[in-house]
């Protein structure tokens, strides 16, 4: 916080209202100082010390995150973008806008003054803001984490007129800017809970109260073993079959033949051999994320195993899309996204990599390399015309941008695909960066961006590598990506109606 330049300004003249409310606010300070406040003494005003520049709440947004749960990330990242438009609003409008200053500290004791005085207007508290912003973010999208930071908020907020250093109503104001902070981010990037998927189109599955006729292959790679065992928990009498990698294709085949519903857990990659098997059994699919990212799964709504337990039991169900490659004799299918060009080649070159230096470090030595090619990853004719491109992007679904990048679908079912390209030339780092920024806008310089059905290209020259959820394989010729309709039945949450 900057100090403030000027608190000599003439003093406003009388009004009785302000006046009597500004005495009542002097009054509760006194009070307040008068008070013991029991086993507050050693521990507020270090709590207000802590608070400082939000390094409280940072490391309180760490231990969130670290839980690792999806809604607990989420949570983090919604508390801090809050704190950060409380505190910026504070620092830019809110102390400057009225210069009020700071309680005298005669009354209070001098056990509990903080060591170092802030030097800023009090009106209203920082501190109070940012608690507030970081509680009411993180309990918008969890209201457990919420519970859990509220009570440290308060005591954050009374330490500042337990200390001395504000008066209770600029506490009061802090809390209502803070929470009106936060509402302002959720208005700019709304919860799960408010961009909940539509319901359409509902789908005829099983309901399985305890799980019979459910199988579960589960890769054991993926590091899904409390997953699993909180589904075995749920749905006694559902058979899992944990197995390696290598193994998740035959277990899936064998699991389709036997099952009423396929289950599956694991990444995308996994997610994705399990819809091509379920299409071809004709077998509902339910979907336990167990990877890093589980676009499907949280696109679906199933974030956990109660989640998914809960719409098995009650045959809670719905169709997808799917999206499909066929080049040649090759062929396969996508539930999340297909690329060609930059994506498939960093995937290789990550891959090359990753065993000796880690995945990060991989990833970030595959970008560079890639970026600085002399050479267009990708030459393709696209609508009749030969051109070179950076990226093709083909997403099952029409994907909403959440940052720089395409990241979520609202709509599963939407018939389309949502085809996006990074034309070539010079500077592809710049060229993606811009695309990106870009997002869904259908045309710029260095991008575009259309909803097809079907989409052909040819000329595509041999060895070019495909994407598709992860998994990579090689192309040539004509390649024609296209919808399939509804085409596959998943279980997924779906609003109770009364």
């Amino acid at each position: 916080m900057s100090p403030d330049v000027d608190l000599t300004v003439p003093k406003p003249g009388r009004h009785l209202l302000r006046d009597r409310l500004l005495a009542l606010d002097c009054r509760l300070f006194e009070f307040a100082a008068a008070r013991h406040w029991p086993a507050a003494g050693p521990v507020l005003p270090r709590l207000s010390r802590s608070a400082n520049h939000g390094l409280l709440w940072f490391a309180t947004a760490g231990v969130i995150a670290a839980s690792r749960t999806p809604r607990a990330r989420r949570a983090a990242v919604r508390g801090v973008a809050s704190l950060a438009l409380a505190s910026a609003t504070i620092n830019t409008v809110g102390k400057r806008s009225v210069r009020r200053a700071r309680p005298v500290l005669d009354p209070v004791p001098a056990v509990r003054h903080l060591k170092r005085q802030p030097i800023t207007t009090s009106f209203p508290s920082g501190h109070s803001a940012s608690a507030a912003a970081f509680a009411a973010g993180v309990a918008m999208e969890s209201r457990a984490w919420g519970a859990a930071v509220a009570p440290v908020a308060f005591s954050v907020a009374m330490s500042r007129v337990y200390t001395g250093v504000h008066f209770p109503s600029d506490v009061l104001a802090g809390a209502a800017l803070g929470v009106g902070a936060a509402f302002a981010v959720r208005g700019l990037v709304p919860t799960r809970d408010q961009a909940a998927l539509p319901p359409r189109p509902r789908a005829d599955a099983p309901a399985l109260p305890e799980g019979e006729g459910l199988v579960v292959v589960a890769n054991t790679a993926a590091g899904s073993s409390d997953r699993v065992r909180a589904l075995r928990d749920a749905l006694p009498r559902a058979e899992v079959v944990e197995c390696v990698p290598e193994d998740v294709p035959g277990e899936l085949e064998k699991a389709a033949a036997r099952a009423r519903v396929l289950g599956v857990c694991g990444g995308d990659g996994t997610v994705n051999t399990a819809a091509e098997i379920a299409l071809r059994h004709g077998r509902p699919l339910a979907v336990l994320p167990g990877g890093t990212l589980n676009h499907f799964a949280y696109d679906l709504g199933v974030e956990d195993a109660r989640a998914l337990a809960a719409a098995i039991g009650r045959g809670d169900a719905v169709h997808v899309d799917v999206g499909r490659f066929v080049c040649g004799d090759k062929r396969g299918v996508f539930v999340n996204t297909c690329s060609l060009g930059v994506y498939p080649e960093l995937v290789r070159e990550r891959d090359r990599w990753s065993h000796r230096i880690g995945g990060w470090p991989a990833g970030v030595l595959a970008a560079l390399r890639v970026l600085r090619a002399d050479r267009h990853p990708l030459e393709a004719e696209v609508g009749g015309r030969a051109r070179p491109l950076w990226l093709l992007f083909a997403g099952n679904g029409t994907y909403h941008r959440m940052g720089l990048a395409p990241a979520r679908r609202l709509d599963l079912a939407d018939g389309q695909l949502d085809v996006r390209v990074v034309h070539g030339g010079r500077r592809p780092a710049l060229r993606l960066l811009a695309a990106a920024l870009a997002g869904p806008l259908t045309r710029s310089p260095a991008h575009a961006a259309v909803q097809v059905r079907r989409l052909r290209l040819a000329g595509v020259a041999p060895g070019t590598l495909l994407a598709y959820d992860g998994e990579v394989t090689e192309v040539d010729g004509e390649v024609t990506l296209e919808k399939m309709p509804e085409a596959l039945v998943v279980y997924r949450p779906l609003p109770q109606q009364n």
